[in-house]
């Protein structure tokens, strides 16, 4: 996960430009997640572990709102940025160093939901390590509790494998900023460049690298079924409003072997 940590620790502190307006994308974001956890039977009374929350941007959404958030994340840069944005926000999140390969390292507690957003489980190059994260995760989660993840929708993109993803082109007061990724596929997997140029008084170039894996909706939702859940589906956005598809499945109360 090295790759990972240099990835994030030094995307961080530009990571909100990748949005139109960062604070806008924390408010919907958080308001979809919650109509969702709503939808599955759960309020702002749900103990929430966000286990991959990058600078806490559903995490602070959520806790806007008025939920128990907790976030971890394996970048200490993302964390410090998250921490920073929600005293901010004035918002009270505990936030916690974590691999979600072993998350039991870290807590001993089980939370009613726990999330991974952003295409964060794709960042496991092996079916192997797929599966250590997807156990790790569904352990912490209570009988009863909730799944949910985000993933971009690989079923669509390996039929074609593009080169690179659509720019996001965003006008600023002073200009304007363009956001865009190439893509170098190798198999299932494909080596990620992230580029986010502002040109507004000054042109400002930045540059980011990183590995990830074609996670399948099969694959998961075999994964998720066979650590004990049930009622796995996958929500896209037309149906969520949110940016990527989104898995949820609930803990079975117990895991029939």
């Amino acid at each position: 996960m090295d790759v990972v940590q240099k990835f994030y620790n030094e995307l961080a502190p530009r990571y909100d430009r990748l949005f139109d307006h960062w604070p806008s994308a924390v408010k919907e974001q958080g308001d979809i997640l919650d109509r969702l956890f709503k939808k599955s039977g759960f309020d702002a009374s749900a103990r929430i572990l966000d286990c991959a929350c990058g600078i806490g941007t559903q995490a602070i959404g959520l806790a806007s709102v008025g939920y128990d958030v907790t976030a971890s994340d394996i970048s200490e840069g993302a964390l410090t940025e998250a921490k920073k944005r929600a005293a901010e926000n004035g918002v009270d999140i505990t936030f916690i160093r974590a691999d979600f390969r072993a998350l039991e390292e870290t807590f001993s507690e089980q939370f009613d939901v726990v999330m991974a957003m952003d295409n964060a489980l794709p960042h496991m190059l092996t079916a192997a390590e797929l599966k250590t994260a997807v156990s790790s995760i569904t352990d912490r989660i209570a009988p009863g509790g909730m799944f949910v993840a985000s993933i971009r929708d690989y079923d669509a993109l390996m039929a074609h494998k593009p080169p690179y993803s659509p720019p996001y082109i965003h006008k600023t007061a002073k200009g304007q900023r363009v956001a865009f990724q190439t893509w170098d596929w190798q198999g299932e997997g494909y080596k990620l460049v992230q580029y986010i140029i502002e040109d507004e008084e000054n042109l400002h170039l930045s540059r980011f690298e990183c590995e990830y894996r074609a996670t399948l909706r099969e694959e998961l939702t075999d994964l998720l079924h066979s650590k004990g859940c049930s009622k796995v589906e996958w929500l896209f956005p037309e149906e969520t409003g949110f940016y990527q598809p989104v898995v949820t499945a609930k803990k079975m109360t117990r895991h029939l072997t």
